[in-house]
């Protein structure tokens, strides 16, 4: 790599008030799902005057923005998600959401804003890419499945590898980590509808009450996962909906129980899903009732690539020092539609630590979740260093 690590973290400093102002702008005008017209426009706005070839998505508001390097070679993804999520801001930042109900609460707006500084980082340095760069601004993450729309559309044909950061606001600023496997967990949502006969609140004998069988659901899901969820691949289930009733005197009809599972392997996804459905039904069975179970499937598990891990996590010790990188011990149980992606293409996802110096941290997805901004020039710094190493011919590894 003919570029220094010093040489990139100077330039991507350089290039951090302009990151800055990218990422408040944004973040003033937060914008949901797939449909993001004034953050397609910023970033367009912000990548103007580089020599970068634009493919625009025709159902979303996804852009691919190709850097082609002055030599033939492989093509690179680097990514950074869009979208908001449909929650109110309660910060005090003089640049908080002008938009009622959305708050870039997930680090979004800083990885767009990381995204384009490398893209003008890395356009300074074309002339060492043996390759291309896919910068890929992806909207929808937060639900919506983005990423894999845009794989359906074609947008990244020709990748050959992918590299993605996402902010952690509890992790110390300027901290990478990750780890080989599963990073993140898979997320799916399931209903669950008893169905039995209503009746008066006095004379239950008349009726068939599903609200006993809806209590003894929510234990024995519980339960179930004790019992049936291997310690050493874990997964998660949690009831976060139980609805019943309309008044004090009916016994209802029907009683729905809803949540989410989360798992770190198809294995146990797969069985939970199983385990799930024949739960619902045996007790629904026991109590005279019945059941219809509807399984909701969200993202896949997160998936590193082992070998290409292994290179960005050495790319940042080289570039930040090795005291400022970690290998994870265990993955998080939050998900991600990077996981398409991996599915496709040899890559990984990295944390990257932006906590506050001055202020209590909050986690992604809170109302009150701020970041320290000067960790986006390590992120802006490692996107272009992950790139130039692997078009330098690092790329044999994988």
């Amino acid at each position: 790599m003919g570029t220094t690590y010093v040489e990139l973290q100077r330039g991507a400093e350089e290039l951090l008030p302009r990151a800055i102002d990218l990422r408040r702008r944004i973040h003033r005008h937060p914008e949901l799902g797939l449909q993001l017209p004034e953050t397609r426009r910023a970033i367009l706005e912000d990548l103007e005057g580089l020599d970068l070839e634009l493919e625009l998505s025709q159902k979303t508001s996804g852009i691919v923005a190709t850097l082609r390097g002055a030599k033939p070679g492989p093509s690179i993804v680097l990514r950074g998600d869009m979208d908001a999520l449909p929650m109110p801001e309660d910060t005090d930042l003089a640049f908080k959401s002008e938009v009622d109900g959305a708050m870039h609460a997930c680090g979004h707006d800083s990885h767009v804003a990381m995204l384009s500084g490398a893209a003008r980082l890395l356009a300074a340095h074309r002339d060492q890419l043996a390759g291309n760069v896919m910068f890929m601004f992806q909207p929808g993450e937060e639900g919506f499945h983005g990423a894999k729309l845009m794989l359906d559309e074609g947008l990244l044909d020709g990748a050959d590898a992918g590299f993605a950061i996402h902010i952690f606001p509890i992790v110390p600023c300027g901290m990478v980590a990750s780890k080989r496997g599963a990073l993140m967990a898979s997320a799916d949502e399931f209903k669950i509808e008893l169905r039995g006969r209503g009746g008066h609140a006095s004379m239950p004998h008349q009726a068939l009450d599903p609200i006993p069988a809806a209590c003894e659901l929510v234990g024995a899901l519980q339960t179930m996962v004790t019992r049936e969820a291997d310690a050493f691949d874990p997964v998660v289930v949690t009831v976060s909906v139980v609805h019943a009733g309309t008044t004090y005197n009916v016994i209802p009809e029907t009683a729905r129980v809803g949540g989410t599972i989360r798992s770190i392997s198809e294995r146990a996804r797969k069985r939970t899903h199983d385990a799930i459905g024949r739960v619902a039904r045996g007790i629904a069975d026991a109590h005279g009732l019945e059941a219809d179970v509807e399984l909701i499937l969200g993202y896949p598990v997160t998936i590193n690539h082992d070998a290409f891990t292994d290179f960005a996590l050495d790319t940042a010790r080289a570039l930040l020092g090795g005291d400022k990188v970690v290998e994870s011990p265990n993955p998080v149980m939050g998900a991600e539609d990077w996981s398409y992606v991996l599915q496709r293409i040899p890559g990984c996802m990295v944390i990257l630590g932006v906590r506050p110096d001055d202020a209590a941290p909050a986690p992604c997805h809170s109302n009150r979740m701020v970041l320290n901004e000067q960790g986006m020039a390590t992120g802006i710094a490692l996107h272009g260093a992950v790139a130039l190493r692997y078009l330098d011919g690092e790329q044999r590894a994988f």
